[in-house]
């Protein structure tokens, strides 16, 4: 077992942050948080346009703030093709739509309010991954 990764600490700040800013979210504009959602609305919807963007341009600006006061690096690594980039967000964009919405919107949102749906979604899309994960190192 790898237990350097272990960091709990940090990831109980980090998830105190996450459910705080869903909450806030939704007592100042009455929505859920959900990242397809708001991009979907970004794009497509007229409505609340202002806010979904400046919810975006927060999802990009929080890591370089963070990067920069603590002086670590942000490094990032593209291991495979543009063209299966592009096709995996396809994917990743019509599974939201079948699914109602995304991981962060299930599992953060939709969890937090006790919906079965999200609940269903959630252990589902954990299954999957741990699956994915096994057998990728199987193979």
């Amino acid at each position: 077992m790898n237990i350097i990764n272990f960091t709990p600490i940090s990831a109980l700040t980090g998830g105190l942050l996450i459910g705080f800013s869903v909450f806030l979210f939704f007592i100042l504009n009455g929505r859920m948080t959900g990242i397809s959602g708001i991009a979907s609305n970004f794009l497509i919807s007229k409505n609340n346009r202002i806010d979904n963007l400046l919810f975006l341009i927060g999802l990009i600006l929080g890591p370089l703030i963070y990067s920069y006061f603590t002086h670590q690096k942000i490094e990032i690594t593209i291991t495979n093709s543009l063209f299966f980039l592009i096709g995996g967000g396809v994917l990743v964009g019509f599974g939201t739509r079948i699914s109602g919405g995304c991981t962060s919107g299930h599992g953060i949102s939709g969890v937090g309010r006790f919906s079965l749906r999200s609940i269903i979604a959630t252990i589902t899309f954990m299954i999957v991954g741990i699956l994915t994960v096994l057998i990728n190192n199987i193979l």
